[in-house]
């Protein structure tokens, strides 16, 4: 089987949020800011596969820029879960530095993708 990078990061990702998120509920007790995380987080690997299953380039783009859009939306629920204190600086860095990763490489595949389309 093909490696796909962001099929692979993106999973690996959300595993990192379902972590975060059990960490978030069973030690701080958190679990309005967590259920949000959670949400975002696995929904960009989510959209990714459907992505690679679209029927046109319109669709694969489409669900493309959705996983970037969470990705961003991601980054927002890191940052109040760091600013509140629920998470410390380094689990931030850590955790936003992979999802910064993801929001680059969807990116690039998004403007990429859309070149080939007005092209």
């Amino acid at each position: 089987m093909a490696e796909n990078i962001i099929k692979d990061k993106s999973r690996d990702f959300a595993i990192r949020i379902i972590r975060l998120y059990k960490y978030l509920c069973e030690e701080k007790k958190e679990y309005v800011l967590s259920k949000q995380l959670l949400r975002s987080g696995t929904s960009i690997g989510a959209n990714v596969s459907e992505a690679l299953c679209g029927i046109s380039k319109k669709d694969f783009l489409a669900k493309m820029y959705i996983a970037y859009k969470e990705a961003a939306e991601s980054m927002y629920w890191l940052d109040l879960l760091v600013a509140t204190e629920y998470i410390t600086e380094k689990e931030y860095n850590s955790i936003n530095g992979d999802c910064e990763e993801l929001k680059k490489l969807l990116s690039s595949i998004t403007k990429t993708t859309q070149d080939a389309l007005n092209s």
